[in-house]
């Protein structure tokens, strides 16, 4: 997940299509956009008001509409949470965790150093008019998404081919071992698509515009209505599988006003509200009958310190240790995010396999940044702070890190320019400092320490730094081939030790999952790789 301005690299520092994940933030003007899509289940309630005594019935209120909802063009959240439960895939999170468990496939094997990967898959699954779900589905997902080419395209950049061996059994060969590859297949865009799509094909687009506002899978659940600017509805699958779910119907009404969202919550006329501030929260959690969740997420906030384009004196690793200890880390969570983050501990987050506690962390220190600063040796002239207002606390943010360093002794110039503006900056090297923001699309260290680290992957290919240590490279290469959990866990502990030390980024904080619902909502399970979505199947009022 690149809430990450910018592109992702593919294995070996080629440069894929980038996910900018949404988290809701939809351009406002889609609310207003006419037009109806349906599948023949729709129940025909287009208020999608469950009220208290309607317990079969779940409304969750979202701030703004979504776009397509093809599996295999979608990188946006606000689509995800509709598609996720209406597809099944290969693999699927285990509850909070983000390590893998089966779904579709029963099990699977590694062979050839990591590059095959033989799945056996479940038997009786259908997808939602009956068709089963076999290997030649399997292999035409991947096949069709290869094809589309786009966002989603980028995370299987290793993938070569996909091998029907029976009706139950699938194989993927990868063109390297790529141990990460597990995780990829737990993402939104594994779904499982209903090869029947092919019947909605227009000029060659291999359904994209059927599947942009209609769902083929073989998950719990199936779009039934959608309203464009006012609500989604989601039915029960006819054909699946697994134990009935207690939810018969779930809506997604687009409110797109926090405080019309926080009433009709306090009156339980919609049962989730997502689009509520986190300065609001911590009254609406005293409110009888509301629970609010609060969960670290991986979603991560940081600065890049550019080592090699920007200002000479960031060349100088004392001088960016000393920027590290200037930071009032626990004053801009509060400021920024109202106390709901926590401080990071090296560049892999809370919760991924891979973070250490026993890291050091840098500390709001002033002396101790005040004398590493005079170790240094370097007159540090004013340096710029670049960004955009992709995120709307960083006005704010920005303010505060400026004056942190004013403290010792060093100027900051504030640079806020448009988003693509800034794309086109941080691309190129343009900058002293930045803000950015970082979360994985798949569970796996690699999202954060080879994008950010390998020097092969300069600019919007995430190594924002433009960052390059020899030694580091040489841990994460290894750690991105090595198939043994366990030593790939010590070769990014090592390569975070020394990134730490060279601190090319200031490790803010890791962005807390704030969510307010009724509480009778029951069985809501958050996974922070599962950023919005719901385990609808699992829920019950």
């Amino acid at each position: 997940m690149d809430v990450r301005i910018g592109v992702r690299p593919r294995m070996g520092g080629k440069v894929k299509k980038g996910r900018i994940k949404a988290l809701g933030l939809i351009v406002a003007g889609m609310m207003v956009v006419a037009g109806c899509a349906s599948n023949p289940t729709s129940s025909g309630n287009p208020a999608g008001q469950s009220g208290s005594g309607d317990k079969s019935t779940l409304t969750v209120a979202m701030p703004s509409d979504t776009g397509t909802l093809d599996p295999a063009v979608t990188m946006d959240n606000a689509a995800w949470k509709i598609t996720y439960p209406c597809y099944q895939r290969l693999v699927q999170y285990d509850g909070a965790s983000t390590e893998v468990k089966p779904s579709l496939a029963t099990s699977w094997q590694v062979g050839d150093g990591g590059k095959t990967w033989t799945f056996t898959l479940q038997s009786g699954n259908k997808f939602a008019d009956g068709t089963p779900v076999d290997a030649n589905a399997v292999k035409f997902t991947f096949d069709r998404l290869l094809k589309i080419n786009k966002g989603p395209a980028g995370d299987f950049d290793e993938l070569q081919e996909v091998k029907v061996l029976d009706p139950t059994h699938v194989q993927f060969i990868l063109k390297h071992p790529f141990p990460a590859f597990l995780s990829t297949l737990a993402a939104n865009y594994a779904s499982i698509v209903n090869p029947k799509v092919m019947e909605h094909e227009q000029n060659g687009d291999m359904g994209q515009a059927y599947l942009a506002d209609h769902t083929m899978g073989s998950g719990p659940y199936q779009l039934a209505d959608w309203k464009k600017g006012q609500y989604l509805e989601l039915t029960l699958n006819p054909s699946y599988s697994g134990t009935q779910p207690k939810l018969s119907k779930v809506y997604f009404r687009i409110l797109g006003d926090a405080s019309a969202e926080r009433l009709q919550l306090e009156k339980g006329q919609i049962d989730i509200a997502e689009g509520i501030p986190a300065d609001q929260l911590k009254r609406l959690s005293s409110e009888q009958g509301i629970t609010v969740i609060n969960q670290p997420s991986m979603l991560v906030d940081y600065v890049y310190l550019n080592t090699s384009k920007g200002s000479p004196a960031l060349q100088n690793k004392k001088v960016r240790q000393a920027i590290s200890y200037a930071v009032d880390y626990q004053g801009i969570i509060q400021s920024s995010q109202s106390g709901y983050a926590t401080q990071m501990r090296g560049p892999i987050p809370k919760g991924l396999w891979g973070h250490d506690d026993s890291l050091p962390q840098y500390t709001y220190d002033v002396n101790k940044a005040k004398q590493l600063l005079a170790e240094s040796g370097v007159q540090v002239p004013m340096l710029t702070l670049l960004y955009s207002d992709h995120m709307p606390w960083w006005p704010s943010e920005a303010l505060a890190i400026q004056n942190n360093l004013k403290q010792i002794g060093i100027n900051v110039k504030l640079q806020q320019v448009e988003y693509a503006t800034e794309r086109d900056m941080l691309d190129k090297g343009q900058f002293d400092l930045a803000l950015g923001v970082w979360s994985p699309d798949y569970a796996d260290p690699y999202m954060f320490m080879n994008f950010w680290f390998d020097s092969k992957n300069f600019g919007l290919a995430g190594n924002r730094a433009f960052y390059s240590n020899p030694e580091v490279d040489r841990l994460i290469r290894e750690a991105a081939v090595v198939q043994d959990q366990a030593t790939r866990t010590r070769l990014y502990t090592d390569a975070q030790k020394i990134v730490i030390d060279d601190a090319p980024y200031i490790y803010l904080y890791q962005k807390n999952y704030l969510l307010p619902m009724r509480s009778d909502v029951k069985g809501f399970v958050y996974n922070p790789m599962l950023e919005q979505i719901y385990n609808l199947a699992d829920m019950s009022k």
